[in-house]
This record gives structure tokens, sequence and C-alpha cells, in this order.
């Protein structure tokens, strides 16, 4: 049966957007166990293969079936779109054993044979540990998979966040859901994820947090149990030139703009902070501000505040330029 959503009159205002490190932590695990569905991440599968070969992440794969439970505590619905990776693996060190060992339990189930193996068994004797030995893990596969690119990931992430509270500004929740996932469907005040699952969530009141990833493509997760606000993880936009080293393809935009102006402008297929900007260019950040004001000042670009950060994005005319 697919699982339902239902929201109250609250829920309808308690809508919120979220960004968790620790999700595309596990995300990128998850990916590593899976690398044949990753067809939008296989440069970043080539380079970080080395430094997955340092980690033994055969706890965390025990906890991740093909299709069923995901342990909540591992990954728990992020708190705002500032959530750091120290507040993430902070909450998953603060679990309580009982809890936890629930909630391995339940993933362990899932895996045909995995609570027999010496680390399953290892966990449900001591959640406690386990826990700790996770939070440990996945705080070493943060540095190692994810750290390094983390700046490309967030700009990713904030931009899609950016484009989805316009829409549901415009056009409502029905606007917002439209296109978030194609197994996602609106109808009469519930969100239906059209996937197997084990039972129905009412919000009751505390809203529904909406968290984009790069490493859930080409799924969209939810099912959070209580005391975990409902949530639901969808892919992000623009994951198909994440990897992509952005250039300027125009000579006569180059000699236009400039190369860096060239660039910059070219490779703003979805909206990015300076500081994105200049890690993805190799450029110092007082360079890349330089741009940025000429490019807005010529009326290519255009500049929105998100929270304490400022994200640029193309105006109609400056995506005339780089459209061949």
């Amino acid at each position: 049966m697919p699982l339902h959503m239902r929201f109250g009159p609250d829920d309808l205002l308690r809508c919120r957007f979220g960004i968790s490190p620790l999700w595309e932590v596990t995300g990128a695990v998850r990916a590593l166990k899976e690398p044949r569905l990753q067809a939008y991440h296989l440069p970043w599968l080539r380079q970080t293969q080395p430094a997955a070969r340092e980690l033994d992440l055969t706890p965390l794969w025990l906890l991740m079936p093909r299709r069923g439970h995901t342990p909540d505590f591992l990954s728990p619905p992020p708190d705002s779109p500032l959530t750091s990776i120290e507040q993430d693996l902070a909450r998953v060190r603060a679990t309580d054993p009982g809890t936890a060992r629930g909630d391995l339990a339940r993933a362990l189930a899932d895996t045909p044979g995995a609570a027999d193996t010496p680390s399953g068994r290892a966990m449900l004797a001591d959640p406690a540990r386990a826990t700790r030995d996770l939070a440990d893990l996945c705080e070493r596969a943060w540095h190692a998979l994810v750290a390094p690119y983390w700046p490309r990931v967030r700009a990713v992430l904030e931009a899609d966040i950016a484009f989805r509270a316009r829409r549901l500004a415009d056009d409502g929740l029905t606007g917002l859901f439209a296109d978030l996932h194609p197994s996602l469907s609106w109808a009469n005040g519930t969100l239906t994820l059209h996937r197997p699952t084990q039972h129905d969530r009412d919000l009751g009141g505390d809203g529904l947090v909406l968290a984009p990833s790069v490493f859930v493509w080409p799924d969209v997760a939810s099912g959070f149990d209580p005391p975990w606000q409902g949530t639901v993880v969808y892919p992000a936009r623009g994951i198909g030139g994440l990897w992509q080293t952005p250039r300027a393809d125009s000579d006569a935009l180059v000699r236009l703009l400039g190369a860096n102006r060239a660039a910059i402008l070219s490779g703003l297929g979805e909206p990015a902070t300076t500081t994105a900007l200049a890690h993805r260019h190799g450029l110092a950040l007082s360079s890349v501000s330089s741009h940025l004001s000429v490019l807005r000042d010529a009326g290519l670009l255009t500049s929105r505040r998100y929270g304490h950060q400022v994200l640029y994005e193309r105006t109609p005319l400056g995506t005339a330029l780089t459209t061949d």
C-alpha cells in the first residue's frame, strides 16, 4: 500500500525546508553499495574509490536494505537549512539506547541474514556502543567522501530550496508537490508516496520537512515514525551538472565578457552563492564578487537573499547569451 501523509490545518502552515549533511553521508554510503544505480555520480565514484577502500562500511550497509527500513536515528530530519555535520552527529550520539535498538532491529530484519552476522549481533547486544561506533563511522565517511565536495553539493541543495520556496509562494502546496518526484502526488490535503509501506501518517500539526538531497536520486525517502517530524527527502534539481567543471563554450562570449565572467555566467544553470562559485571556478572570493557585480550591473544576473546568504541566478538575457 502507498504511504499517505495527511495534513491538518496547522500542518499546511508548518512545511519547512532543511539540509542535512548527514543525509548526504548516508546517501553517499548507499551509492557506494549500489554504484550501478548512480549514473549521475560516476565522476564522484571514480574520485572517491581510493578513500572508500580505506573505510569498512559494512556496518552501515547492513542497515540499508534496498527496500525497507533504514534507522531514523542515523539520519534524523534536519532542524534547518543551516544544520552542520557536527550538529547532525551530536544528535546521533545522543540517541537513547532503547530507541536505537528498536530502530536497528527493524533495519536488520529487512536485510535477510543481517541480524545473524557478527556485526548485526553486536549492534543488538550493545546498542549504546553501536550508536557511538556508527556515529564515528559516519564522521569518517563524511571527511573521506563528502566534505571535499560539500561546497558544490550545498550550493545545489540551497539552489533547490530557493526554487522550491518561490514555487510554494507562487503556487502553494499544489505547485510545490507537482514536480517534486514522480512517486509523489497531492490531493485533498494528502501527500501520497506511491511506494509499498507499512502504515499511513497523520502529521498531527507538526507539519512536514522537505529535504533536497543529491545522493537520494533516483529514489525518494519518507516514512519517519514519531517522535520524528514527518519528512520527505527528494532529489535536488541540478544534479546532472553537479560534477561537471563549468566552462564557457562560446568564444564570442569569452571575447565579450572575458574568460572568468563567461565561465561564471555559463555555469549558473542553477542559483549559487559567491562562495560556491569561488570553489567551483577556483577563484578568490573577492574576484568572484567583483565579476558578479559587473554581470549584475549589465543585467545578466539577479541576486536574491535567502537567510544569511545571497544567491545569484541568470536573467532571461543572461540565459539567452549562454544558449546556443
